[in-house]
């Protein structure tokens, strides 16, 4: 559906549309075929975590904020575990801190072959979406085989973690590495290599490091960039300090880049896990936290597969937090999709908008209201989003 105006014709797309796995509202105006501005509108898929977070107790939570993404829910309850133990003036046992560490660079595997199907499917590339999403298969079955479940993997208590790992299963997940292994080395020469695919990703989507540095990139999509910007290298957490990462950079910055990057990322991740099944401290697996955690606040930043990010906990000290604050790597990165599509054809903008591996179900954070008398706009506190909604069903009634 087109829209013709002054400035040329805007075509919306979505919130709800056949290329959009999660409901988000974009707007582009083009002329003729090229972009002349771009809009995105969320807000579509929330969920009240952060609110919902406040009446859990501290246990309750680590369950409910792995709902948050399903794609990364190791991370987001490693991020949660750590700033709660920091409350609590505890830290898991190095053991633990090596499980966890393994979990997310299995869970880092998982959302980088989810992702490059996702991105070859928008190119019309269903050939490597089929096999990268028959090959994700083989890490969901080792983190199946390791916690339990191919999702939401639970690996984490307040403490440590809720599991060890055996022999055989160490042996079951270097298997799966050496074949996984083998795929990504084919994957890696098929996007650098592949002629159709090089017409959809060389050159488009540009982003200098400078211009990645003011629009606040993170994760792959800065380091495809240029910009050094990886937590686990910058500020290591958990078992990183004993289990260093290489960064993957690449200067070009453009679609391409992006796609390297993050299969590069993905050797990376196979050498360290190896690391960590060969070098797996000995010891407990946790410790015991308080009921009542001790009043305080803290922040806690971790390199989730897409990016940074970043959670603050405050403690009053009871037994559930008073507030929690969660933000996502996606909500940096979007104001690239946004500035980077001007310029470019409206058949990019799908490849462009999966370059940065958007999640929208856990980005979405705050609504903005708008006054069409005065055109302005404000923001809803919860009470006043709960009266808001009780007149408005009262109009309804009348």
């Amino acid at each position: 559906m087109t829209d013709n105006t002054a400035q040329g014709f805007t075509v919306p797309i979505g919130p709800q549309h056949p290329a959009l796995k999660e409901p988000g509202h974009f707007q582009f105006t083009v002329d003729g075929e090229i972009v002349t501005r771009a809009y995105v509108r969320l807000g579509y898929a929330h969920r009240g975590i952060e609110k919902a977070a406040e009446a859990r107790s501290w246990t309750q939570n680590l369950y409910l904020l792995e709902r948050v993404c399903g794609i990364c829910s190791h991370i987001h309850a490693l991020a949660y575990s750590l700033a709660v133990e920091q409350l609590a003036g505890v830290e898991a046992p190095p053991r633990a801190q090596a499980i966890r560490v393994l979990v997310a660079e299995l869970e880092r595997i998982h959302s980088h072959f989810l992702w490059m199907g996702v991105s070859a499917h928008e190119a019309g590339f269903d050939t490597l979406f089929m096999y990268s999403w028959r090959d994700r298969e083989t890490v969901m079955d080792l983190l199946e085989g390791l916690t339990g479940n191919r999702v939401n993997y639970s690996a984490n208590l307040l403490g440590g973690v809720k599991f060890d790992l055996q022999a055989a299963q160490a042996d079951s997940i270097r298997r799966g590495l050496d074949f996984l292994e083998q795929r990504t080395r084919h994957y890696l020469d098929v996007v650098s290599n592949d002629a159709m695919f090089l017409q959809r990703t060389r050159g488009i989507g540009v982003m200098t490091r400078a211009q990645a540095e003011v629009m606040g990139a993170v994760g792959p999509t800065a380091r495809a960039s240029n910009v050094g910007r990886d937590l686990r290298v910058e500020a290591p957490y958990a078992a990183y300090r004993d289990f260093p990462v290489r960064m993957a950079l690449d200067e070009r910055g453009d679609l391409e880049a992006r796609f390297e990057v993050r299969i590069r990322e993905l050797f990376e991740s196979f050498r360290l896990i190896r690391q960590i099944l060969d070098d797996l401290p000995p010891g407990e697996l946790g410790v015991r936290l308080p009921r009542r955690i001790p009043a305080g606040e803290a922040v806690v930043r971790l390199e989730a597969p897409r990016g940074e990010v970043y959670y603050f906990v405050k403690s009053n000290g009871g037994d559930r937090p008073e507030r929690l604050k969660v933000r996502t790597p996606t909500i940096c990165n979007l104001t690239s999709v946004v500035r980077l599509a001007v310029g470019h054809q409206l058949a990019d903008v799908p490849m462009i908008l999966a370059g940065i591996d958007p999640c929208f179900s856990c980005n979405d954070r705050l609504v903005q209201l708008y006054q069409e008398e005065t055109g302005e706009g404000r923001s809803m506190s919860w009470k006043d989003l709960r009266q808001y909604g009780i007149d408005f069903y009262a109009r309804r009634q009348a």
